[in-house]
């Protein structure tokens, strides 16, 4: 019983010390990253460019980003907040996007410390280079999840004490979408970056000129390198960052908004996300102390945090429901919502399970892929398209079975706490991800200071492990958005209620799918990220060719860089993409809004077609992302697969097919894909914020 009263009226302070215990975790493993070795001058001069390159974007990147978050700060302050005269909303939006970006700050900091002191751990041995690699991404996973919890349990705290419970909770949506658009921003201009010098440096280099991936012969090597730390670190850790934090905010406005003013329902999520804090740091010692084959390891470090969450779930569900609740018009059990957190932490397996089947070199579907290079380039992309959509089978079937799990166990709120619990697993998960561009980054350290074949076989079989890992977090990333999107149209559509009956009366609206004004929304919103993705796929080419043509420049008019007797103009190449990142994410970061916004203002649409928008976003963004991540991914491993010997190995026509696959699947798994999962989550957010804004139109018509 006292348990219970110190968790229910302490819970969120205490979840916020489980948040400050990861950050604590994450300096002690920052100073055993910085003790160790970066090895010798060579490897320190190539990791000091590629940090030097990474700064520069993410300086200009902020300074563009930053003018278009201060223009959309004022027009929350002036359309929004004037009418609560309190400017809570757009203080919000400011506290989540300068998190988002110090989030992606992080990640590519954190990154370019471990990735040559995992090129030197791979000197003694393969053990010690996958600690190195792991410890460096833990970094990143304890600081976003510890720095998500954190921004939105301080900024609830603060809010509640000066406007009151109710309205800190409505000023919420604002911090989520402040964190959902950085996240857009850094997910597009980084992978533009990164895709785009990877491709060109793949182009040239590999198929044209027969180099070895990060040959330092090549003009586009270093563009690439720091291409990994601005797209797969930064880029990755400002997702996680918005999908955590808005999945903790939907939980917690759902739970407001369907729970009759249970504090409890309010309190929950907080403390579930600060359990796998401590969950996660099981995790992270368990890959640490574990030995044996990098890949297996990395699984079981999964299993063990959400068996660790698991176990701590049950008291505190217990604690915080003791009796019987009602949720919406239904009463449950309080052991229902123990299952519905329990749902969330099996689809995480379940996501991690069938992406990894599907992306690694170990399963059957990247050896067809490779095996289907033999016959040319044409069926190696045929092979890797046909893998994606058969990608997205048995995540969705999952999906749906989740979502008919926890709807049965707590209705919108057990949606909500099932996915709030898929999403406390982000500090182990994003370990992973950023775990597979420090090795990346590590295997080209070694090629470009001549480090022994030995040492470059280590770092090999890391990426490759990387690779999948990459996937699979993308995987994660993308259904636990999917279900987190769900959780904020049920959001949408009670706050609509609230506000209709508050301004006039009996809620009469049906969203039905014989009113073709729902039709209507359903196919804008499908509509959306195809345009999304066709715009960052048309980026990434663009300036991928431009890159192709420098370095064909600059080897045919130095032709002593291919015998090493000329030093390559690697800056030309990182200004290229830079300018082409920072002025292509612009449009399509800035699509979802404008398409929100005019549909609520067009006469004749409003709020039904704004919620079939808003639902055909999630279902097509949903296929398109799976699909796109997944065939990125194997392309990937399949000419990795393909170097280690098989088919030819390097050099056969076999793997130059494989590489045509590699440079296709890039923007797929690492620009327009991923992009979609922060895309889907602004749509969302921006059509709950804005209700207050067109009701009385609405109400009008």
């Amino acid at each position: 019983m006292v348990f219970a009263e110190i968790l229910l009226t302490h819970g969120i302070a205490l979840a916020l010390i489980c948040a400050v215990i990861g950050l604590l975790c994450a300096g002690w493993l920052i100073r055993g990253i910085l003790a160790a070795s970066p090895g010798n001058e060579r490897m320190r001069q190539i990791a000091a460019a590629i940090e030097e390159g990474a700064k520069a974007y993410l300086h200009r990147q902020v300074m563009t980003i930053s003018g278009i978050a201060a223009i959309i700060f004022l027009l929350l302050l002036f359309f929004k907040d004037h009418m609560l005269s309190d400017g809570a909303t757009s203080i919000g939006f400011l506290v989540g996007a300068v998190c988002s970006l110090a989030a992606g700050f992080i990640g590519m900091r954190i990154a370019v410390l471990a990735n040559t002191r995992t090129a030197q751990a791979a000197t003694k041995d393969r053990h010690s280079a996958l600690k190195a690699a792991f410890n460096g991404g833990a970094v990143t996973g304890l600081l976003v999840v510890g720095l998500a919890l954190l921004a939105v349990g301080v900024f609830y705290i603060v809010a509640t004490n000066l406007i009151g419970a109710d309205q800190a909770i409505k000023s919420l949506v604002g911090l989520a979408l402040g964190s959902s658009l950085i996240s857009v921003f850094a997910r597009l201009g980084g992978g533009i970056y990164t895709k785009a010098a990877d491709v060109g440096a793949d182009l040239v280099g590999k198929i044209e000129s027969n180099l070895d991936e990060d040959d330092p012969r090549n003009p586009a090597t270093i563009a690439d390198n720091v291409g990994d730390n601005v797209g797969d670190c930064a880029g990755m850790a400002a997702d996680v960052f918005e999908t955590y934090a808005v999945s903790l905010i939907g939980a917690v406005l759902l739970g407001s908004l369907t729970m009759g003013g249970n504090p409890a329902a309010v309190v929950f999520p907080f403390v579930l996300g600060g359990i796998s804090v401590i969950s996660a740091i099981v995790g992270i010692i368990y890959v640490n102390v574990r030995r044996g084959d990098p890949g297996a390891i990395l699984m079981e470090a999964v299993a063990a945090s959400a068996v660790v969450s698991a176990i701590l779930f049950w008291p505190a569900t217990i604690a915080l429901f003791p009796n019987v609740v009602t949720s919406g018009a239904t009463a449950h059990p309080p052991e229902h919502f123990y299952f519905a957190a329990l749902v969330g932490l099996v689809m995480t397996g379940v996501v991690v399970v069938i992406t990894n089947y599907y992306t690694s070199t170990s399963f059957s579907p990247v050896r067809r892929i490779a095996k289907a290079s033999e016959t040319g380039h044409a069926t190696n992309i045929i092979a890797g398209l046909a893998l994606g959509q058969h990608a997205t089978a048995l995540p969705v079937g999952f999906i749906g079975i989740a979502i008919l799990l926890s709807f049965h166990f707590g209705g919108l709120y057990g949606i909500a706490i099932a996915v709030m619990s898929m999403l406390s697993m982000a500090g182990i998960i994003i370990s992973l991800d950023a775990f597979g561009p420090i090795t990346d980054n590590a295997g080209g350290i070694a090629v470009m200071s001549d480090l022994p074949k030995e040492v470059r076989a280590i770092t090999d079989e890391l990426d490759a492990v990387g690779n999948t890992m990459k996937a699979v977090t993308k995987g994660y990333a993308i259904a636990s958005a999917g279900l987190a999107a769900l959780v904020l149209f049920g959001s949408y559509v009670e706050e609509l209620r609230a506000h209709w009956t508050a301004a006039a009366g009996p809620f009469k609206i049906e969203f039905s799918l014989q009113d073709p004004k729902v039709i209507i929304g359903l196919f804008i919103g499908g509509l959306l990220p195809f345009i999304f993705t066709a715009f960052s796929m048309d980026a990434v080419g663009q300036a991928a060719g431009a890159v192709v043509e420098e370095v064909r420049r600059q080897l045919r008019l130095k032709p002593g860089i291919l015998k090493g007797t000329d030093t390559p103009d690697y800056g030309a190449c990182v200004d290229i993409v830079t300018k082409a990142a920072l002025r292509k994410m612009i449009v399509p970061a800035l699509l979802p809004l404008v398409v929100v916004v005019l549909v609520a203002a067009i006469p004749g649409l409003g709020p039904i077609v704004l919620g079939g928008v808003l639902v055909g976003t999630i279902v097509t963004g949903l296929f398109v992302a799976i699909a796109m991540t997944s065939s990125g991914g194997a392309w990937d491993n399949a000419k990795k697969y393909i170097e280690e010997g098989h088919f030819g190995g390097k050099g056969s026509p076999a793997h130059q097919a494989a590489v045509t696959g590699d440079t296709v699947g890039d923007p797929y798994k690492d620009t327009a894909g991923p992009a979609i999962n922060p895309m889907i989550k602004v749509v969302n957010i921006l059509a709950i914020l804005i209700i207050p804004i067109f009701l009385k139109l609405w109400l009008s018509k």
